[in-house]
């Protein structure tokens, strides 16, 4: 077993640390138990700082010419990958992650070693920053410090981090997107380079059909859509995947947690404060669910009171007017379910001898008069299925496809596409878990989970879908001992069928 390189001074000693610490975390997916872990793990540091050494003196000989190279901690992960490839060719595979071993024998694998111009874009864009951009890119994106101690650690002004980063973002945007262009590309693919530029550029641009089903095929073009996409919180997961390669997403996970709990959560100086603005919503839909609850007790008492007045109401009582399903109350009191971000079914019962087949907050009992002293099993302010069927609102036919696109022992990543018959104006994609899975992170949605129901929430930028189209989303989970598909599939409340 190697010995680790000895620091040069005290600030290289302090950098040893931190970056030590990344390595052995990536070493650690990689292998298949602690010893080979630690193993892998140092002698990919000892490979990683010397190309690092080396190309610092290469650059102090070229009278400062700066050659192409990762900041310090992606250098070492990608050394980890070179060890871990020289130990499948050794015969030395059997320490490695069994899948880690299919993906190098791979012509995934080839790609991050390959021609230049086949590379990933995000590898390619982040080497050709200066260094210490893409180092605080990488730092503050990937392995999730705070803001503030990254730019301090740079050198640079605290009391401008934010805007800093965004300009760094952009300096990778720009990077990313002239790698793009000098791809080799077919016909097909460089049709698609002015539009895909154009729609990553606005959170509020949608997607034209042609393009999305293009980037469901094309796996180079849906990288550099991942890598020019700056909004919706996918960056992390483009330069994880991008940089590192097989086990990005999964290392990217292990550096969210272990932020957590050596600064614990929140990270109120996090620009994109993703975990707060969850809570946010969370916090809203409860209000807003109590909100309704009470709403819905106060008119159903109105109602009671309504029908026990004596005196004609223009051809019946009021309480035959209730009964009977009178349009002027059908309207719900929460309004659409599309403006309520609940993140579980809500159950709502309404006393049995108050409550008539119909109730007063307008949402109709899903059996009709036999069932009106139940729970109504939708949330408040949704429609069931069968509530469609009676005219009130459009049925919204919808079809899912749910793809396990990686695991590992602790966790998994997931694609969720739904196909929708109805223009959308805005969408809620819910679902159940059989086995306890926890959803930890997902992108192009936002994301709520109560028990075993999950609840996405679209996004500003993907809110609208037009009839026939698709809306996708993905998230990062955790699970144990079992990892079954999920079930009950719903879209704005309505039974989705899975494909």
């Amino acid at each position: 077993m190697p010995d680790l390189p000895t620091p040069k001074d005290a600030a290289e000693a302090a950098l040893f640390s931190e970056c030590w610490d990344a390595v052995l975390s990536y070493a650690d997916l990689c292998t298949s138990g602690s010893t080979a872990a630690n193993q892998l793990a140092r002698e990919a540091f000892a490979l990683g700082i010397r190309e690092a050494r080396a190309a610092e003196d290469g650059t102090a000989r070229g009278a400062g010419r700066r050659s192409s190279r990762l900041p310090r901690i992606p250098l070492l992960l990608t050394a980890v990958r070179t060890t871990a490839a020289a130990w499948e060719a050794r015969g030395q595979g059997h320490k490695l992650d069994p899948d880690l071993r299919l993906w190098l024998n791979s012509d995934k694998a080839a790609r991050y070693v390959g021609p230049p111009l086949s590379r990933p874009i995000a590898l390619r864009g982040l080497r050709d920053m200066q260094e210490p951009d893409a180092a605080l890119l990488w730092l503050a994106e990937v392995e999730a410090l705070p803001l503030q101690a990254v730019v301090r650690r740079q050198g640079l002004d605290p009391t401008a981090a934010v805007e800093e980063l965004n300009q760094v973002r952009g300096l990778f945007r720009d990077r990313c997107h002239r790698n793009h262009l000098d791809t080799p590309m077919d016909a097909e693919c460089r049709s698609y380079v002015r539009l895909l530029d154009a729609v990553t550029r606005s959170p509020a641009a949608d997607t034209p059909p042609d393009l999305s089903r293009h980037l469901a095929t094309c796996v180079e073009c849906a990288e550099a859509a991942a890598c020019l996409r700056l909004h919706g919180g996918g960056l992390p997961a483009a330069l994880a995947q991008g940089v590192i390669g097989w086990g990005g997403l999964a290392y990217l996970e292990r550096r969210r947690r272990a932020a957590e709990v050596r600064l614990g959560p929140g990270r109120p100086d996090a620009p994109d404060a993703v975990g707060a603005a969850e809570q946010v919503a969370a916090s809203r839909a409860r209000v807003l669910r109590g909100g309704m609850l009470a709403a819905a007790v106060l008119v159903s008492v109105v109602a009671l009171a309504v029908s026990m007045m004596p005196g004609d109401t223009g051809g019946g009582s009021g309480g035959e007017n209730v009964a009977q399903g009178n349009p002027a109350d059908s309207t719900p009191v929460a309004g659409p379910g599309s403006v309520l971000p609940s993140a579980d079914p809500v159950t709502s019962a309404a006393p049995s001898s108050s409550r008539p087949a119909a109730s007063a907050s307008g949402t109709p009992s899903a059996t009709g008069g036999d069932d009106a002293g139940k729970p109504d099993p939708e949330p408040q302010g949704t429609s069931s299925a069968t509530a469609g069927a009676g005219g009130s609102e459009e049925e919204a036919a919808c079809e899912v496809t749910y793809d396990l696109v990686n695991q590992w022992p602790d966790g998994f990543q997931a694609t969720v596409t739904v196909t929708t018959a109805v223009t959308l104006d805005a969408w809620r994609v819910a679902w159940s878990f059989r086995d306890g899975q926890k959803v930890d992170q997902m992108w192009d949605a936002s994301l709520a989970q109560n028990g075993s129901r999950v609840t996405a929430t679209a996004a500003d930028y993907n809110r609208s879908v037009s009839a026939n189209g698709t809306l996708t989303f993905g998230f990062l989970a955790s699970w144990q001992n079992k990892n079954s598909a999920p079930y009950a599939f719903t879209l704005n409340g309505q039974t989705c069928t899975s494909s």
